[in-house]
């Protein structure tokens, strides 16, 4: 295994992700920040977050399977949101949990950071992901 996820006692839980990857390997993946778009650059779910959340992951996926990797190989994963709020903490899991499976996203999660911001590339983006592996 080149990655291992875990939350040691003595930290925040439960957390829909893990707070520490241990990663061993000598090949780094980095996917660039994908959007809720399809490869033709129609917009996926204007206006959804959850939707939004669930393509971007469905993108992530793509590009690291093109890489030789999985979400297992995952040691970082960082969400930008627009317009972001805690109450819409709940709109954010949904998108992740409805696609997990369909993707091989493990729930928890690898170590993730969300990052609410103002405005991300075009007006319709909410939400872009972006993600670090590790492969031996």
């Amino acid at each position: 295994m080149t990655v291992e996820h875990f939350t040691p006692a003595g930290m925040l839980q439960p957390t829909p992700y893990h707070h520490v990857a241990i990663g061993s390997g000598s090949k780094h993946v980095h996917i660039s920040g994908q959007v809720a778009r399809r490869a033709d650059g129609t917009p996926v779910a204007p206006g959804d977050l959850a939707g939004q959340v669930a393509e971007a992951l469905r993108n992530t996926a793509i590009g690291l399977s093109a890489a030789g990797a999985s979400f297992a190989d995952v040691v970082r994963l960082t969400f930008y949101v627009t317009r972001w709020s805690p109450e819409q903490i709940g709109r954010f899991m949904a998108g992740v949990e409805s696609v997990a499976g369909e993707i091989g996203l493990p729930i928890p999660m690898p170590p993730a950071s969300l990052i609410g911001v103002e405005y991300l590339f075009e007006a319709d983006v909410r939400v872009e992901v972006e993600a670090t592996a590790i492969l031996d």
